[in-house]
């Protein structure tokens, strides 16, 4: 059994230390960037749904039609690196939109590019995602089922 070199006063001291020197997180600073970002995203997609409902459409077509094209710019910036540097500085801002969804299916994907389309790209793809969609899907199923017997 070896005996510790460092003495209980010695550790101590020590976290007194590290704990002085330690960055403070900038919460204000994170929550008024994260607002401010997240309702930029919310308020782009407003005026897409806007453009959508004045070309015609009805309210739920617009609505698909506005998700598709947020998660599709979304993964456009993903793919040539912009939108991890929006999210490094939004923070929640950048991650809890459909965008945010979006980023997080491609962002692994882009990184195994290297490896190729079948072992790096679409290995990757749902790493993160997988999960939600194998979730969401089941649980859509189970809510049908249940629907169906009790209607």
């Amino acid at each position: 059994m070896s005996k510790s070199i460092v003495s209980e006063s010695q550790k101590q001291e020590y976290a007194k230390i590290a704990t002085h020197f330690r960055p403070r997180p900038r919460l204000w600073r994170n929550i008024f960037w994260a607002f401010i970002v997240g309702g930029l995203i919310c308020l782009i997609g407003q005026f897409i749904l806007h453009f959508f409902l004045d070309k015609g459409m009805d309210v739920n077509t617009a609505g698909a039609a506005t998700s598709a094209v947020l998660i599709f710019v979304a993964t456009f910036l993903t793919g040539i690196g912009v939108y991890d540097e929006v999210s490094r500085f939004a923070g929640a801002g950048g991650i809890v939109p459909i965008t945010g969804f979006a980023n997080s299916m491609v962002a692994p994907a882009m990184e195994y590019r290297a490896e190729g389309l079948i072992f790096g790209v679409g290995h990757r793809l749902f790493t993160v995602a997988g999960p939600v969609l194998v979730w969401g899907i089941v649980t859509a199923w189970a809510i049908g089922i249940l629907y169906y017997f009790f209607r």
